[in-house]
């Protein structure tokens, strides 16, 4: 079986990854699992660039077909930070614990609306023959007043989806994947994929 490779090492990432493209007729595996360990400058100043970077890099140095993607919180009180720096905000090794409690801090005292905020993701693929394809997933919600949830990662437990009444993080692994930003970006490659392969 032929294999993908998808530029991360983040393993509550790959397991979202693998039930999302469970059923394309691929290998898909972890940087990790390739046996890849090298650090790559994600200098774009977009979502797209970044995954671009990441996607080209790989495909450089494998020869093989690799996913790679860039997300990240936009919340528009604070004039859509933490955006592209959204892991390494406020210092790569900060814990999310620490980074969600300063959020939840800036936004005191702001109610509804002005607690909008989304997920973006994109996904890059670098095929060996120089074609690259993005896609682009959003996720729109609201800034919660608190941490909530263990089903998720990052920025999730401070990310509140109005419909289901609950963070991100409390979603389960099967709706978060339908209604989230890397599900639906992830959805939108698969089917490009199919095209394209």
């Amino acid at each position: 079986m032929q294999r993908i490779i998808f530029a991360t090492g983040n393993e509550g990432k790959m397991k979202e990854i693998r039930m999302l493209l469970k059923d394309l007729d691929y290998q898909v595996i972890s940087m990790k699992e390739a046996g890849i360990d090298i650090d790559i400058i994600e200098d774009g100043d977009t979502f797209e660039a970044n995954a671009i970077i990441k996607a080209k890099a790989i495909m450089e140095m494998t020869g093989e077909i690799v996913l790679a993607d860039d997300s990240g919180l936009e919340v528009d009180a604070m004039d859509k930070g933490p955006g592209v720096y959204s892991a390494r905000f406020m210092g790569e090794d900060t814990s999310y614990d620490i980074k969600n409690n300063y959020i939840l801090d800036r936004l005191k005292g702001l109610k509804g609306s002005d607690r909008s905020a989304r997920f973006v993701c994109v996904i890059a693929c670098a095929f060996p023959d120089g074609r690259i394809l993005t896609t682009r997933g959003v996720f729109e919600g609201l800034i919660g007043d608190t941490i909530s949830g263990e089903n998720g990662f990052g920025y999730d437990p401070i990310f509140w989806v109005p419909e289901y009444g609950c963070t991100s993080a409390d979603l389960s692994p099967e709706v978060k994947n339908e209604v989230s930003h890397r599900g639906k970006a992830l959805k939108e490659m698969k089917d490009k994929l199919k095209e394209w392969m």
